[in-house]
């Protein structure tokens, strides 16, 4: 066929019953070819899905004759008249299933080898062959569902902040490396040599002068980069929703974000989301929920018996006890069924998770069961049971623990059983903010108070005289917007004077020479009029997953890399030529060669 090849008319998973009678021409590759003993039958797929073809011989021999020779991965067009299906061919599992095309012209545009594995949502393939070839696994529909579910996200976030009055502004690739928080991406000057650039953590300190500057309201879809061991929801680059308002406050930031969300989830995924959203303080979401993102789709909340045992004679509590720790646990609905093999996994869990032990008593119908009931009288037992909740059939859970090993070990363990007990809602999505978290948190290692956000982030006024007396004590005006037991974004209100800033850096163990080193640009600039200011970032990454109903955001980014941090496709990183090196003034220590990796 030499005849010139026409242009698309049609996307291959749009066709629907209203087009029968239709000259159209499609294009994409072969999923199957099927040849029924004249008749050949083609699956093609393009992004929008798939589309049968008949080719008939008695409709075009040389149609026939080419589609004879195709394989899977062919990239085909075609042209011909679409047919409705007969009756015993319908495929009501298909959005096209009414529909084939009788094909009247064939054209095959590129050929292709064998894939490495097939180009279907259900094959079973490991992840590195998918990453190596990634190309070809966001041809299977799943992916390319996922990102344009992910284009979609983004169409929807930038005209929801466009109609709100924000700006969309960029903010530096190549930036100061500032060693306050994750460790950064360090990029060598080739003009400067010995000195270097660093790839953003986050756009922190230029979206607050975009503040300065008088910008108001600012946006950015952002990609940012933190060198940090990788999970399933963490990436060396991943791109958040950044944002940042003047002369506002807290309920400023819920307000915009909760109003974002439900236009977001609502187009997205189609779900009514309620506001306002439930807020929790820090103390309260670690006491309740044992997680600073607690997951709110089902109960199993944290109870405190420590008054109820504290006059007990069982030995773990008490030593526990007089050492200031504390006693918590939760009821378990219908598990006092459980076997030993059972409850040494479960107290297994909570050793893996940092506890000591795992306390339990099943609640049967005579009582309470369990080799450490003898060391409680009726009326313990009595205060128990109401305080905890627990019904005929539950198993009651405790930790005996300080307070920072207690509540998140019996966070981690409500979240497994909760799991096991098939006790989560998947197609429920529970929103909430964390606030008021610690401004400041004592480093063991380093033997002085860190930033629990970021340096930038404001007490509550009345907390300001702490830094004085009780830095561990002053509470952060931040918050974190949490859903589904995952952080989906986090903020604060920032610190715009001065003198708060210096107090900031002081309890940071920072002088003001070292200050003035790492920001000093950015002190001064608090000094030429600075708006009361603070925002949010969100994890654009995270958000897509849930929308998508993916564990993993590397199944919602184009091209991730392994939890190695590799690009299995691209080789990196990679080696590079020692005559680059030698133009940046390095040399790689313990390599092999050529720049190779240590």
């Amino acid at each position: 066929m030499t005849q010139e090849i026409p242009a698309r008319s049609h996307y291959c998973g749009d066709l629907r019953a209203d087009d029968v009678g239709a000259a159209v021409v499609v294009k994409g590759w072969v999923q199957t070819a099927r040849d029924h003993g004249g008749l050949i039958f083609i699956d093609l797929r393009d992004r929008s899905g798939l589309v049968q073809i008949v080719v008939d011989p008695e409709r075009s021999m040389e149609a026939h004759s080419l589609a004879e020779t195709l394989r899977s991965e062919f990239v085909l067009a075609v042209r011909g008249e679409v047919a409705g299906r007969p009756e015993e061919s319908l495929n009501p599992k298909m959005p096209t299933g009414e529909v084939e095309i009788g094909a009247t012209d064939l054209w095959v545009l590129s050929e292709a080898k064998t894939p490495p594995f097939p180009i279907e949502d259900d094959a079973e393939v490991s992840d590195a062959v998918r990453m190596k070839y990634r190309y070809l696994d966001l041809r299977r529909p799943v992916m390319q569902k996922n990102l344009v579910l992910r284009h979609r996200a983004n169409r929807c976030i930038r005209r929801f902040f466009d109609r709100e009055g924000f700006i969309e502004l960029e903010t530096p690739v190549l930036t100061k490396s500032t060693p306050e928080g994750a460790r950064d991406y360090l990029v060598p000057s080739r003009v400067n040599r010995g000195r270097f650039y660093a790839l953003p953590q986050s756009p922190q300190i230029f979206k607050q002068l975009f503040m300065v500057a008088g910008f108001d309201r600012y946006v950015q879809i952002v990609r940012c980069f933190r060198d940090e061991d990788l999970r399933a929801d963490r990436q060396p680059e991943f791109t958040q929703v950044d944002v940042e308002m003047s002369f506002i406050d807290r309920e400023d930031v819920y307000g915009v974000n909760e109003r974002l969300m439900t236009e977001l989830f609502g187009e997205c995924a189609g779900v009514e989301v309620s506001a306002p959203f439930r807020r929790l303080s820090y103390a309260e979401a670690m006491a309740r929920y044992g997680s600073d993102k607690p997951d709110l789709r089902f109960g199993l909340e944290l109870r405190d018996v420590t008054e109820i045992v504290k006059d007990t004679e069982f030995g773990v509590f008490r030593k526990v006890l007089e050492s200031g720790g504390m006693i918590k646990g939760f009821a378990a609905p219908g598990m006092a069924s459980a076997s030993r093999k059972d409850l040494d996994g479960l107290t297994a869990f909570a050793v893996e998770q940092g506890a000591g032990g795992l306390a339990w008593m099943k609640r049967e119908e005579g009582g309470w069961v369990s080799p450490i009931v003898k060391f409680f009288n009726e009326k313990t037992l009595s205060a128990l049971t109401a305080v905890v909740g627990a019904a005929s059939g539950d198993l009651l859970l405790m930790v005996a623990d300080r307070g920072a090993v207690t509540e998140p070990v019996l966070g981690a363990l409500r979240l497994h059983v909760a799991r096991r007990l098939d006790l989560i809602e998947p197609e429920r999505f529970a929103f909430c903010w964390v606030t008021d978290f610690p401004l400041l948190e004592w480093s063991e290692d380093e033997k002085r108070y860190q930033a629990v956000h970021h340096p930038f982030t404001s007490p509550h006024a009345e907390d300001e005289s702490l830094f004085d007396t009780d830095p561990g004590g002053i509470r952060a005006l931040a918050y974190d917007l949490v859903l589904n037991g995952q952080e989906i974004g986090g903020g604060s209100i920032r610190i715009h004077r001065r003198e708060i800033q210096r107090k900031m850096f002081q309890a940071l163990g920072l002088t003001d020479e070292e200050a003035r080193e790492k920001f000093g640009f950015f002190l001064e600039a608090l000094e030429f009029g600075t708006p009361p200011h603070g925002g949010i970032a969100l994890g654009l990454d995270r958000i897509v997953a849930i929308l998508a109903g993916v564990d993993s955001i590397r199944e919602v980014i184009a091209f991730p890399k392994t939890q190695r941090a590799l690009d299995l496709m691209t080789d990196a990183p990679s080696g590079v030529d020692e005559k680059q090196l030698r133009e940046l003034g390095i040399a790689v220590l313990d390599g092999q060669g050529g720049g190779g990796i240590p």
